[in-house]
């Protein structure tokens, strides 16, 4: 059969070039890739068994073997094996997103350990065997296929492919080593003693006898079943890493047993740092799912909620069929059942590292806070378990506070929970919405993240107290500060005036929130803020202009100025461009955009050059 010479895609090729000068100093990592992927292919040849007996492999095994006079070491597998097009596609190509932004990074980190992380997290663990090679050789047959595929590459961008008649079933990678050279971290991976350390550091757990001659190196045991007591920390943070594909140790180690009328296992982890893709939508989420110690699926969505996707691990369910399909997987009762309760212990851990790691607990939040607010807007029973552990930024200090913790320090008489959302910290403490809250000592949580906006408007209360927006609705702080009918009535022909002038205004009042700006701009208590509306416009959604209320602040000079004004000489000119401003300084002050910025300007510059 003739031999066909292709090129790399282009990516593929940089990234080549990347692994062939030693992007991080960890090349034993090459062996658990290739033995990783042999336990993937053995995990689908037997998931392939259960739905034809021909598929069926005798005796699935992983074997690896070392010729130190050749200088090759071998990984073979008897698993699902790859036809010519599989080869081409998973090897010859990165066939993922993202892949500019993953050499980009990867470049950037040549010298830092974040580099291993990110082999593993884009799935091109394959190409970590070319640090170590001269020359890479792949045979593989398709388990039901007539015929095999060798493959064959020296990294500089070009392979080889020829299709074979004589390849077993499975896959076998041959790896001709470059010389061992300890200055550059590059051992002798053709020594079986090297061999056995690296399968018990990063593989002792997987599932299927890895045979180096007559003997068996890992110990197969399913990590999730022994005793957290029998278990090393290093062990969970290999598995971990094995199941994430995330170089970094995990936050914290959950692990589950349920016995009874139904009985599964869950051994899972909190990351310490949030993945590139949590906030896409093709993201993976992070449980495998297995049945009596058989891999079914990964990427199982149907066992946590959306909100907990960047939780990793597995569940291993004793009484699931095991050709249960995910179409099964969102109406069965036990995987249901399941999903609460890991959610449930999902969120109970978080709130003890709440109470007795505060480190942890602001480094998960920091990470995933945002993720974890997503849970707010579905109809779950889940709210109060997430107000539970969320904190925010205050006014009361640098710190994060919780909303348990902010009740405690509510002034005497103060029955609501008072907050406001913006962009950032610094725009939302230099709104003029917050003057009167500031000058009275009540504390308002500053909530900066763009679920905020959406999850305050369906979730209504924490622990019998009110959440209140500053920027919406009336202020009712203290009675005494309410304004006065006497002063109502003085404003009221400027504040009708006002509300006929300016057309982008719903009402115009007076106002106690205010202590050092003329005047502010609030949203009614049941209508959409403009963030909203902006957000609802960007997913596509018609949204009719939300007119919003002027508020005035009578004991400022402007305000004041205006109305006498007003009272001399109600058709001036120029008290139109008065209004104008004002409207405009308002809008500003909260970040808001002009309608038109060029006319706003002229009548600034104007009105700055007459007092020249």
């Amino acid at each position: 059969m003739s031999t066909e010479t292709l090129e790399f895609q282009a990516e593929a090729r940089q990234l080549l070039q990347l692994m062939v000068h030693s992007i991080y100093s960890n090349k034993d990592i090459f062996l658990r890739e290739l033995i990783s992927n042999a336990s993937d292919a053995l995990d689908k040849r037997r998931l392939a068994g259960l739905q034809d007996d021909r598929l069926r492999a005798d005796d699935p095994h992983i074997r690896i073997e070392a010729d130190k006079e050749a200088r090759t070491l071998t990984v073979r597998d008897n698993g699902i094996g790859m036809t010519r097009d599989d080869v081409v596609g998973l090897i010859g190509t990165i066939a993922r997103s993202g892949t500019a932004e993953t050499l980009r990074r990867l470049k950037e980190n040549k010298e830092n350990k974040e580099s291993a992380e990110l082999i593993g997290q884009f799935g091109v663990g394959f190409y970590s065997v070319f640090m170590v090679a001269d020359k890479v050789t792949l045979l593989t047959r398709k388990a039901g296929e007539e015929t095999g595929t060798r493959w064959e590459s020296d990294g500089d961008g070009t392979y080889t492919i020829e299709t074979v008649e004589d390849a077993p079933e499975g896959t076998a990678v041959t790896v001709h080593l470059r010389p061992a050279d300890e200055e550059d971290a590059l051992h002798d991976y053709a020594d079986e003693w090297k061999i056995r350390e690296i399968v018990k550091r990063y593989s002792d757990f997987i599932s299927f006898p890895i045979r180096l001659g007559d003997e068996t190196l890992n110990s197969m045991k399913a990590l999730w079943a022994r005793p957290r007591s029998e278990v090393k920390d290093e062990e969970y943070h290999e598995f971990y890493r094995h199941v994430s594909h995330d170089w970094s140790d995990p936050l914290e180690i959950i692990q589950m047993r349920a016995e009874g009328t139904f009985e599964y296992e869950a051994l899972l982890f909190l990351p310490s740092r949030a993945p590139h893709d949590l906030f896409q939508r093709d993201a993976r989420h992070g449980i495998q799912l297995y049945v009596k110690r058989v891999f079914i699926m990964d990427d199982t969505r149907e066992l946590l909620p959306s909100h907990l996707r960047f939780v990793k691990g597995v569940v291993d369910a004793a009484d699931l069929s095991l050709n249960i399909s995910r179409e099964i997987l969102q109406q069965d009762r036990h995987i249901q059942m399941i999903r609460r309760r890991l959610a449930k212990k999902v969120l109970s851990t978080i709130k003890d590292l709440m109470r007795n790691d505060v480190e942890k607990y602001r480094t998960f939040w920091r990470e995933f806070g945002a993720a974890v607010k997503e849970g707010l807007l579905d109809a779950g029973e889940d709210h109060k378990a997430i107000l539970d552990i969320a904190s925010f930024a205050s006014t009361e200090g640098e710190e994060p506070t919780s909303l348990a913790d902010y009740v405690t320090r509510m002034k005497e008489g103060q029955d609501k929970i008072y907050f406001m959302a913006g962009e950032s910290r610094a725009q939302i403490e230099n709104s003029p919405h917050l003057e009167a809250f500031r000058a009275k000592g009540y504390e308002v949580l500053l909530l900066t993240d763009p679920v905020d906006e959406i999850w305050t408007e369906s979730v209504r209360e924490y622990d019998g107290h009110e959440l209140r927006s500053v920027a919406r609705g009336a202020v009712d702080l203290s009675e005494e500060d309410e304004v006065s009918e006497e002063r109502t009535g003085a404003y009221a022909p400027l504040l009708t005036w006002l509300g006929e002038t300016l057309d982008d205004v719903k009402d115009v009042r007076l106002t106690t929130r205010l202590t050092s700006s003329p005047a502010c701009l609030v949203s009614d208590s049941e209508g959409l803020t403009p963030a909203l509306e902006r957000m609802y416009r960007a997913m596509g959604q018609e949204v009719p202009k939300v007119k919003r209320i002027l508020e005035l602040n009578p004991d400022h000079p402007l305000v004041s100025g205006l109305r006498e004004a007003h009272e001399r000489s109600a058709d001036a000119p120029e008290l139109t461009e008065t209004a104008e401003l004002l409207y405009g300084t308002a809008l500003l002050a909260e970040g808001g955009d002009l309608t038109d910025p060029a006319r706003f300007a002229k009548l600034l510059a104007d009105r700055l050059a007459r007092t020249v």
